[in-house]
């Protein structure tokens, strides 16, 4: 392997920042302006108008490492539960609202992680029409300001501040490397920004005060849309030059006028040996920022605070002040006053003849999270998931004390947001993030103390709506009456102190981090028989993920694998349908209420076989009826659908069509003769393609006309038209398909810029009235123009010139001025744009309240475009449209009907793979479903057949390789087969299935959870049994005389010196970790996982590494398959370290789980035991600073060999062959390898720079063997051993073959297999890896001429793609040293993040590029598509 493609396969999930802001929609969009017209707000599809109770909603905008993401806030509520009483008993209505979603509106990946994230608000009242702007901050001291531009619905830069260059070298004050990345806070009212960056120069930001003036706040700079704030300029503030040296944090606190930053510092640090002397440290200054004058007086300050002190919250008006947190104490200080409380007995007081306030319980507060949930109660959130209420008791604007009190349990979080008055969001990288409604009442009537649930405890597979609980949680609970006379003494705030909040929790977003740990196995439902990529999806990733009571077991399949009901074998077939038939269906039933009860089954399964048709009943059983009905079955069936609200079913032939009241004909149409007069000689078209869309029939010819069967509801029947447009014009049509806009409020209606048919007439006539339809026939002719007709008039009311060529954002061509395009030079080219056609269109909207409709189109070379509709009201440049369109158009078409504010942008699908279309095959590769088991989507049929499903407006990809290819698909809905589905695969063989229900498929990957209930951190795969050991440990409380005992080296029997221990501190607690080994057995059902044996470890006895090892017992000669266990006994700095080695076998009959596993060794060693493995036969220990390896002899292990290498600690040992890899923690990486005669280890090489390793492996590319460590910096290096060439000091020196920048902490390679592709290499392997950050990736060698292409083309693509937030992919893929000596080495990885946006440029672009680097684009995609084949092995 000389060179290497990094390739992601599954992004960040671990939410490292959240916040809150309006950021797609301003306060104001919130305010109903008409009572009757309130949804038809100006951004009505992105705030809805809601419930009184809840007021403005700001956008959620969260950061997992390099992914950004903005939500919108969606409130469910019911109409009845407004108006009725609240009632707790009920479990999911609060403050009439029935539910909360998340729905995203934008999803970036960034080339950086985000360090710091923060939201600069418009300082505006609700009724402000401005927008807030995302400020993001990356390493070292890049600022990026974002807002949301509504005319391409996403994001844009509007101001970038870069403080790296060498003009700026002088702020690091010489310093390499630093604690950590920038900070971010911004001035309340949004005034200012700060950012402290290199741990002491604070950068103010300045923002610009438009619209402020005394002017009105119509002056906008955006056309007609809302202004966001902007930063105006920057300057810096060296910290040191005002005495401040160690800055712990820094805050804006309100109810001043002009800014007023809060800096919490430590004036001399202390140590753990003097804290008993020099303990208050801390202290906080107050600047007074003037950013006009840039001048920052000190106007207060507090000295004297603990030495933990680490995080300040500042307390919103009227009170003001801050608050700071330390670990074991809370302090509020403003100008007026400050008070404190002490949260246990940590807390020393300053002076110790003075009294503390303590609280009620004992609790440490290092690692907590906080926001305010209203103006004197914040909420916390402890490190062990806790979530505690401080209230501030207060009189004017004097606090007179702090109260803390304990509420739920949850999710171990890493930021807390509020949103709007009534929900906060608990953001996590060790579990799911969670949404929380949360309704204050006061008073102690409604105490239901005693439901102590817990808010985290969700299960994360997405069936939200089961699992919903809430309970009213009293904040007063342990309030005896004595305490109570306390609050009757101050009688203007009897309320404040005596709030009560309830929660529910009403959303959740899937996180699979941190990986520690995984695991290879094959899956429940695996087929012995698969080959090739059908392989693949026998296997499944086992990974340890998430922390303490977060912690669980993530089954992750990138691949979907349906579970078989029943298959048949069906030679020959084509296409399969199925259509609903009830006879006692009413005249004229409301389609609404019918949507509602879509639990009909379906009556009818048509099958398409080449020369006949099939028709079965799906009944109990299928049961064949062709001779018994009246359906066409003498030929191939095209399509078939319901039409009349479902009261007749139409069936469309190669020459005609029939409609069917259920097994009779009621008509028969014959397409043939309706052509105009044809040609002597030649054939009459055909049908090629079909849309349906009650109550129309599209019907595309094999010639490029339309017909359009047009269907009378009061009749039953239908009759053919062919379009007048179509019959004039001489274009022929490449693919069409009708769109039918249902719903209480047609979507598409809203973007015409007629003002009454914007408005709906509906609500204005009669609220009531039932769903109006519009249906819209979307056409793409064969010179790749697209347009969109109102049916049944057929006016063009939207068109796009050059649809193939994926622009990323299609606007209507008579929105446009008239452009002149420059002709690019085309000849010399090898391939145009010509040859680009459009095969298939789609569009849909699925169902949801505020969901947009999607537009997909298919290109004959297998590219699939994905556009979502958008509505933006530009107001300018109508005049000139007008004047272009009377010039221009003769047709006479009033441009006044256009959807003229219809736009859409183009997303990208992950993980598709391509397939071309042959020339002249029409096969309609799309169907839509709506319901399979609760899920709504599409299936895209195909030789690489995917499932593309619809969550919160965001696309999910999820390939299905089990069948191979696979013709035809539809869904069933009977008695057996529950919402299921129906697909045909290309052998031929009909399966009925289900999908598989314990997963959850809102994430890049399927994903099941098996909850541990405490933090797993190793994990391995025995095949034979298909079991998983697993390392689990799970906090214990103990006393502390237990524990200070267990910390006595029991051999020296010292007796414990507790004179300073006070007798009741002996009786307190201390939690401990226990470890145990759980073997683990996947249900057959795929429901719960199963414990079956449980291997447990002594006290303070921690277990390192589980491995199965396969050794050969040197008295039976025989090679046995054993468990083997490291463990160390963690018992302080003063007790020798010391280790076990334990090696149990697996029984041998399964019925029995008490003898799964028997205890054959187990041998105490010195020093602990990191790591195991198994070479040749023998057993390889790394025990403290040596290894050894031994044989085995049944009964005894006996050691053949030793080397002392590693230095300090092994984090992770690799074999191949006789070859062993050894990773240090801060010693880099050794080579051995090992010799039979003579039985010794030998040093071969090692990497004489300092790495600390986190996960090392072997990659292998035919015959090149080559080493990869990862490192604590998120890089990855890959060595090789080459003791001929000199600059290897004679071979003892690994030298370095690539080096990247991969913005995780990889904790575990695998090498797996690559599929062999069109390359011959046979023997090659790829590296799976997983990340801290919850991130699936791999590394994949590559030949050097695919390498060389896609170098050339990674370098182009810095210029030719505009990246988010301003970032260069360059730098941030640069090895990464933080200030350590490092001789950078060759650039032999291509990152495939930055290759994967050459699929998203235009056409035109992508052949401009491959022409520059002297390639072709089809070239490029197919290395591109080899790569991604190669390397889909779940």
């Amino acid at each position: 392997m000389s060179f290497a493609a990094y390739k992601m396969m599954h992004w960040p999930t671990g939410i490292d920042n959240c916040a809150s802001g309006f950021i797609t929609h301003t306060p104001a969009d919130f305010v109903p302006q008409i009572p009757l017209l309130q949804a038809d707000d100006l951004d009505a599809e992105l705030a809805p108008p809601p419930p009184s109770g809840i007021g403005p909603i700001p956008n959620l905008i969260i950061t997992a490492a390099n992914v950004l993401e903005i939500y919108t806030v969606r409130v469910h509520q019911d109409a009845a539960a407004a108006t009725s009483t609240r009632n707790l008993t009920e479990a999911k209505r609060m403050d009439g609202v029935s539910g909360v979603s998340l729905e995203l509106v934008c999803h970036y990946r960034l080339h950086g992680n985000v360090e710091s994230m923060n939201v600069l608000s418009s300082g505006a009242s609700d009724s402000s029409r401005k927008r807030d702007s995302v400020i993001l901050a990356f390493k070292d001291a890049k600022i990026s300001v974002m807002e949301f531009d509504e005319s391409i619905h996403g994001l844009r830069v509007s101001s970038m501040h870069c403080f790296e260059a060498p003009e700026w070298l002088y702020l690091k004050r010489g310093r390499e490397s630093f604690a950590r990345g920038p900070l971010i806070k911004v001035d309340p009212q949004g005034r200012c920004g700060g950012v402290l960056v290199y741990d002491i120069q604070m950068i103010i930001l300045k923002a610009s005060q438009a619209g402020s003036g005394l002017v009105g706040d119509e002056d906008t700079t955006d056309s007609g849309g809302a202004v966001s704030a902007r930063i105006e300029s920057s300057y810096i503030i060296n910290l040191r030059d005002l005495e401040m040296k160690h800055v712990k944090d820094f805050i804006f606190v309100h109810g001043y006028i002009e800014p007023v930053l809060v800096i919490l510092h430590e004036r001399e640090p202390t140590w753990a040996g003097r804290l008993t002397w020099k303990h208050h440290t801390c202290m906080i200054s107050a600047l007074s920022i003037s950013t006009s004058t840039q001048q920052h007086p000190l106007i207060w300050s507090a000295t004297n605070l603990p030495h933990d002190a680490y995080k300040l919250l500042a307390v919103p008006s009227p009170i003001g002040g801050v608050l700071v947190i330390c670990a074991n104490t809370i302090h509020y200080h403003s100008q007026l006053t400050s008070c404190m409380l002490a949260l246990n007995s940590y807390a020393a007081p300053l002076d110790p003849s003075q009294e503390m306030p303590r609280s009620s319980f004992i609790v440490e507060l290092d690692a907590a999270h906080a926001t305010w949930l209203s103006n004197d109660v914040a909420l916390l959130s402890t490190k062990n998931g806790e979530l505690l209420l401080l209230t501030l008791v207060y009189d004017g604007r004097v606090v007179q004390r702090l109260d803390l009190s304990k509420s739920k349990a949850s999710v171990l979080t890493s930021g807390i947001a509020t949103l709007g008055s009534s929900l906060f969001f608990l953001g996590s990288r060790l579990g799911d993030s969670l949404l929380v409604q949360y309704s204050s009442g006061s008073g102690l009537s409604n105490s239901s103390s005693g439901l102590k649930e817990e808010v985290g405890d969700i299960d994360g597979d997405g069936h939200m709506a089961k699992r919903i609980r809430m309970s009213s949680i009293d904040s007063l609970q342990d309030i005896t009456s004595e305490e109570l006379s306390l609050y009757v003494s101050t009688p203007n705030n009897t309320e404040s102190a005596q709030k009560s909040f309830s929660f529910a929790v009403r959303d959740s977003l899937i996180n699979i981090g941190p990986l520690k740990d995984f695991s290879y196995g094959l899956r429940i439902n695996a087929d012995a028989n698969a080959t090739g990529i059908a392989k693949q999806s026998n296997y499944e990733l086992v990974c340890c993920s998430g922390h303490g009571k977060n912690g669980v077991l993530s089954v992750l399949r990138q691949s979907i694998r349906p579970e078989i009901i029943t298959e048949v074998e069906l030679q020959g077939s084509k296409g399969i349908w199925t259509v609903y038939y009830k006879n006692t269906r009413g005249h004229n039933v409301d389609s609404s209420k019918m949507a509602a009860g879509d639990d009909e089954y379906h009556a009818y399964l048509i099958i398409s076989l080449e020369t006949r048709t099939m028709v079965l009943e799906t009944g109990d059983v299928l049961t064949e009826v062709t001779e018994n009905v009246e359906y066409y079955v003498q030929g191939r069936t095209v399509a078939a659908g319901n039409l009349f609200g479902r009261r007749r079913v139409v069936q469309v032939y190669e020459r005609g069509a029939r409609v069917l009241d259920g097994s009779f004909m009621t008509q028969d149409l014959n397409l043939g003769a309706h052509n105009s007069e044809p040609e002597p000689g030649s054939e009459s078209p055909t049908v090629s393609s079909v849309s349906i869309a009650d109550p129309y029939v599209l019907l595309k010819m094999t010639d490029g006309s339309i017909r359009l069967l047009v269907g009378d509801p009061s009749t039953c029947t239908v009759s053919v038209t062919t379009p007048a447009v179509f019959e004039s014009s001489k274009r022929t049509v490449a693919a069409c398909t009708l769109y039918h806009d249902k719903g209480p409020e047609p979507w598409l209606r809203k973007a015409s810029t007629d003002a009454w048919l914007s408005t709906g007439i509906g609500e204005a006539i009669d609220g009531g009235q039932q769903d109006q339809d519009d249906i819209y026939c979307v056409v793409c002719y064969e010179n790749n123009n697209l347009e969109i007709f109102d049916i049944p008039n057929f006016n063009s009311v939207f068109s796009v010139d050059k649809f193939a060529s994926g622009k990323t954002h299609l606007v209507d061509t008579y929105m446009r001025e008239p452009v002149v395009k420059e002709v690019m030079t085309s000849q010399g080219r090898k391939e145009t744009t010509q040859t680009m056609k459009v095969v298939e269109l789609a569009m849909q909207r699925w169902s949801g309240l505020h969901s947009r409709p999607f537009l997909f189109g298919i290109l004959n070379d297998g590219t699939i475009l994905c556009y979502h509709a958008y509505i933006y009201e530009g107001s300018e440049g109508t005049s000139k449209i007008d004047d272009f369109v009377s010039a221009q158009d003769s047709s006479g078409l009033s441009s006044t009907s256009r959807l003229r504010n219809l736009r859409f942008a183009r997303k990208t699908l992950d993980s598709y793979t391509r397939e071309e279309t042959p020339e002249g095959t029409t096969c309609q590769r799309i169907t839509i479903f709506h319901n399979i088991s609760g899920h709504q989507g599409f299936f895209l049929s195909g030789s690489r057949p995917t499932w593309v499903m619809l969550f919160r407006e965001r696309i999910r990809v999820h390939p299905q390789l089990c069948d191979g290819s696979i013709i035809a698909f539809t869904v069933l809905h009977n008695v057996n087969c529950n919402h299921g589905l129906i697909y045909l695969t290309s052998q031929g063989i009909l399966k009925i299935c289900q999908l598989p229900s314990g997963s959850s498929y809102d994430n890049y990957w399927p994903v099941q959870k098996v909850p541990l209930k405490g933090t797993p951190h190793q994990v391995t795969y025995f095949s034979e049994r298909n079991l998983y050991p697993l390392i689990v440990s799970v906090p214990v409380q103990k006393p502390l005389n237990q524990v200070l005992s267990s910390l006595v080296d029991q051999e020296v029997n010292h007796q414990i010196e507790n004179q300073n221990l006070s007798p009741e501190d002996m009786h307190r607690t201390y939690a401990v970790e226990e470890f145990e080994v759980r073997i683990l057995e996947p249900d057959r059902s795929g429901g719960p996982w199963q414990t079956r044996a449980t291997i447990a470890m002594q006290t303070s006895e921690n277990a390192l590494t589980v491995r199965v090892v396969t050794l050969f017992n040197t008295t039976t000669k025989e090679n046995e398959t054993l468990l083997a266990i490291g463990t160390a006994y963690v018992q302080g700095e003063d007790v020798a370290a010391r280790g076990r080695v334990l090696l149990f076998s697996f029984g041998r009959n399964n019925e029995n789980p008490q003898n799964l596993v028997t205890e054959v060794y187990s041998k105490e060693q010195k020093g602990a035991i990191s790591a195991l493995a198994s070479l040749q036969g023998h057993l390889l220990i790394a025990s403290g600073p040596k290894i050894i390896l031994h044989n085995w002899n049944g009964t005894e292990l006996n050691g053949v060999a030793f080397y002392d290498v590693p230095p300090l600690y092994v984090v992770s040992l690799n074999i191949v062959k006789n070859f062993i890899l050894i990773g240090d923690i801060h010693k880099s990486i050794y080579f051995l390898s090992w010799k039979e005669q003579g039985a010794q280890l030998n040093l071969l090489a090692k990497d004489f720079g300092s790495l600390d390793c986190y996960a090392t492996e072997f990659l292998i590319d035919g015959s090149t063997l080559s080493l990869v460590v990862a490192d604590e910096q998120k890089n990855v290096q890959i060595f090789y051993y080459a003791p001929k060439m000199s600059e290897s000091w004679k071979g003892q020196k690994l030298l370095s073959r690539a080096e990247f920048h991969t913005g995780s902490h990889v904790t575990k390679f695998m090498r797996l297999q690559m599929l062999s592709t069109s390359s011959d290499k046979t023997n090659r392997f790829a590296l799976l890896f997983g990340t801290l950050d919850g991130s699936i990736g791999c590394i994949a060698p590559l030949d050097e001429l695919t390498f060389r292409r896609l170098q050339s083309l990674q370098k182009k693509l810095v210029d030719a793609v505009p990246h988010v937030a301003g970032l260069n992919p360059k730098s941030f893929r640069k090895f990464l040293s933080n200030g350590k000596a490092h001789r950078p080495g060759p650039d032999s990885i291509v990152d495939c993040e930055l290759l994967c946006h050459y699929e998203m440029l235009p056409l035109e672009e992508q052949l401009e590029i491959a022409h520059q680097i002297g390639t072709t684009r089809s070239q490029i995609l197919t290395n591109l598509n080899d790569l991604s084949l190669g390397t889909s092995f779940l």
